[in-house]
């Protein structure tokens, strides 16, 4: 098992069941700052290591706790820097270069958009110079431009404005002036995710040859294959760190879940994005020859992924508040945490509160409130926080939406011929045959629409019954233990 865990925007978790940790941590001087800094690793050699530098000491297992504590903690009284930080914002593979999409992270509305004209993403500041207009809403030009869609003013990937339709062209050159330009962050692709810096200074336009993001050896090795997935979650980035901090939850939450016999990875990044809502991306890299990768397709496994999260999303959603309550300060007064497990979740709790105030830092954006809960549907919903943003879930729901329709008109068509059919044209075997043929199809045609929106609508998970998570993460799910 190997997995990180950062004290910003990137908490990579990476798990297996193998055998009982042994613990060594690594103290630095400075604080821990950086996605790009990985504080926590497992291995499946029996160690379980917490280091912030290359050093390591070895530390016993009744230490743990005082070790996470200590990764979080260690440094200066400097308090944490939000805005100087690599953030990924999507992965590739769910973005289409033929149009903008709109993100928001850490509060900021951006517009992610393919320049084909240095074959690059660019981010930009979701906000048109002229009168405001999101540019997500927007095309990408016959130029290969980005295009405010409300009066057609163009940018190039450097953010200047390259055409006002409205300027007469014996005017002056108002589209060069600065107040023309949008806003653009740095932004490149490692780990084939689209990342961003959320920052627009020019000091900060070369950043990526200064710091880079995070680097995770499994997923910059070409000999292993990755399935990747996204999803938003509505509770916020302190909790959702929490919980993926938090190993012992596993056998419970996800009661039943098969050990993992292989060595595997998970990979899980956090992002922050308004109070009381993240976005959580996942990678699976394996290196070892598996069916479910060479057979199955991406949204499939992503089906297995979502009944895994939507074990602890309700969970969650509503221990967030809580806490509100109680106030994130007084966190660790109200809950009780004696054992050895808890000891990630302390140490990332007390960090929090030393170094970021127990609070991301949304510059003034929003009141700190988190939003009401919504109906349990809403709650839980996979189509508007995962399946949108999904370019595999995305197709497979129109294709399957689309077979539910053609065996219904196939159903209602065989109805048809057979009652317009006259007595003797075709036999009384073959006309049964035909009625068969006619009910099964519409009842693939029920069972079809029942499973769409099971896995890409609304699932109401019941801990009490997880038999069905079970069924999908054998049949379909993570690809890890079948």
């Amino acid at each position: 098992m190997e997995a990180y865990v950062s004290s910003a925007s990137l908490p990579s978790l990476i798990c297996s069941h193998r055998s009982k940790p042994k613990f060594a941590n690594s103290h630095s001087s400075s604080v821990p700052t950086a996605p790009s800094q990985p504080l926590l690793r497992t291995t499946t050699s029996s160690k379980f290591k917490l280091f912030s530098s290359p050093v390591s000491v070895e530390v016993p297992l009744e230490a743990a706790d005082a070790s996470a504590t200590a990764a979080f903690s260690s440094g200066d009284e400097e308090k944490f820097d939000w805005y100087s930080q690599w953030y990924p914002v999507m992965p590739v593979c769910d973005l289409d270069e033929r149009v903008p999409h709109a993100k928001k992270v850490l509060g900021m509305d951006v517009v992610v958009w393919w320049d084909r004209n240095e074959n690059a993403w660019k981010v930009f500041d979701d906000m048109c110079p002229h009168r405001l207009a999101p540019l997500s809403e927007g095309r990408i030009d016959p130029s290969g431009r980005l295009q405010c869609v409300y009066h057609g003013w163009c940018f190039d990937g450097s953010g200047d404005c390259k055409l006002i339709p409205q300027a007469p062209l014996d005017g002056p050159p108002v589209h060069t002036s600065k107040r023309a330009c949008v806003a653009v962050y740095p932004a490149i692709v490692h780990h084939d995710i689209v990342w961003f810096w959320p920052n627009s200074d020019p000091q900060y336009k070369d950043i990526f040859e200064k710091k880079k993001p995070p680097f995770i050896p499994e997923l910059g090795d070409p000999s292993f294959t990755k399935i990747i997935g996204n999803r938003d979650v509505p509770y916020g980035y302190d909790v959702l760190i929490e919980n993926l901090a938090d190993p012992a939850h596993l056998p419970y939450a996800h009661y039943g879940l098969p050990s993992i016999e292989r060595k595997t990875a998970l990979v899980f990044m956090c992002i922050p994005v308004s109070p009381g809502h993240s976005r959580l991306i996942w990678v699976f890299p394996r290196n070892f020859d598996v069916w479910v990768d060479k057979v199955l397709p991406r949204w499939m496994t992503h089906m297995g992924t979502n009944l895994l999260l939507d074990s602890d999303l309700y969970l969650l959603h509503i221990e967030e508040r809580k806490i509100k309550e109680i106030g994130p300060e007084n966190w660790q007064k109200a809950c009780f945490l004696p054992a050895k497990s808890d000891g990630l979740v302390v140490g990332f709790r007390r960090w929090f509160n030393k170094y970021a105030d127990s609070e991301v830092d949304w510059r003034g954006k929003y009141t700190g409130e988190l939003p009401p809960t919504p109906p349990r549907e809403q709650l839980m919903d996979r189509y508007w926080t995962h399946v949108v943003n999904c370019s595999s879930c995305n197709c497979a729901y129109k294709c399957l939406n689309a077979a539910e329709i053609i065996l219904k008109v196939v159903a209602v068509a065989i109805i048809g011929v057979v009652a317009a059919t006259k007595q003797g044209v075709i036999t009384a075997s073959t006309r049964t045959g035909l009625a068969i043929l006619a009910a099964l199809c519409y009842a693939a045609s029920k069972w079809l629409a029942h499973f769409v929106y099971d896995n890409f609508r609304y699932h109401d998970y019941n801990h009490s019954f997880p038999e069905k998570v079970m069924l999908f993460l054998r049949i379909f799910g993570l690809g890890i233990a079948l």
